[in-house]
Order: C-alpha cells, then structure tokens, then sequence
C-alpha cells in the first residue's frame, strides 16, 4: 500500500493530535453504531477501554457495548456532565448542526473521523476558537504511541 492510500501524519500534527487525547477524559462519539462491525463501535470501545469516559451518540439506540446511548449531543452532555471530545462519525449535512451544538456546549474539540470531513463544519469550528482534528482515528493515533 503506498503512502497515498495510508499517509503519515506529520510528527508536529502527531504530536498535537496525542496532546488532546492526553487533554481528554470524556469523549462523545457522536454516530456509534450498535452493529459491531462498524468502525464507530470499535473506536467508541477502544477508547472506553483506554480509559475514557464515552458516551454514544446514536437517535435509535439505547446501549451500545454496556454503555448507556444518549440520542443527542445536549444529552450526552447532561448525561456526563460535560463532554472533552466530540468524536464525529457521521457526515454530510449534519455535520454544520453538530458543531453548532457543540459550540453552544461548550464543547472546546472536535474530531472529524477519516470520511466525516466536512471543510464548511471544520472552517466554522475553527472559527469559534474550537481545537479540530480531520483525517485521523484517535484508535490509529493511541496505537501509534504505543
């Protein structure tokens, strides 16, 4: 597989993306998907097992992996009483609403999963002052560490 398939994120950009994992101690991971075929559900566990706190963020589901599902972000955020991290596995259009409610959370870090990227959510997210990480897993980036 070449590097065009699976970059190398630049050390600077490594080293800033640990630095927010070490920042964080609850993560929302906003589209876990119950199915535990799904990249969501993996990441969302993986994290638990690393010793975050995370609540999933899913509208149809109520428990995922033994963790209780909030149905919205405001939820996840009563539900913990503040959230870290929005980890974002859902794309599109819903992307813009979510940082918006983000921003109205409080809510300081957003990180787009690889194939949630959205330029218009990112640039807003920056604008506000927010922490943003795109094209990365914080799974692949805690793996990378080691």
């Amino acid at each position: 597989m070449g590097s065009e398939q699976c970059p190398l994120t630049p050390p600077p950009e490594f080293q800033r993306q640990v630095a927010i994992l070490q920042a964080v101690k609850t993560i929302a991971v906003v589209g876990m998907s119950p199915n535990p075929d799904r990249p969501s559900h993996e990441v969302g566990l993986f994290l638990r097992d690393r010793g975050y706190r995370v609540v999933p963020v899913h509208p149809a589901a109520d428990e995922i992996g033994g963790l209780k599902v909030a149905k919205t972000l405001t939820e996840a955020v009563q539900l913990a009483g503040g959230i870290d991290l929005a980890d974002l596995f859902v794309s599109g259009d819903r992307l813009v609403p979510l940082i918006e409610e983000a921003h109205r959370l409080g809510i300081s870090r957003v990180w787009f999963q690889p194939g949630a990227e959205h330029p218009g959510a990112e640039q807003q997210a920056r604008a506000w002052g927010m922490e943003v990480v795109t094209r990365a897993c914080p799974m692949a980036v805690l793996h990378r560490l080691g």
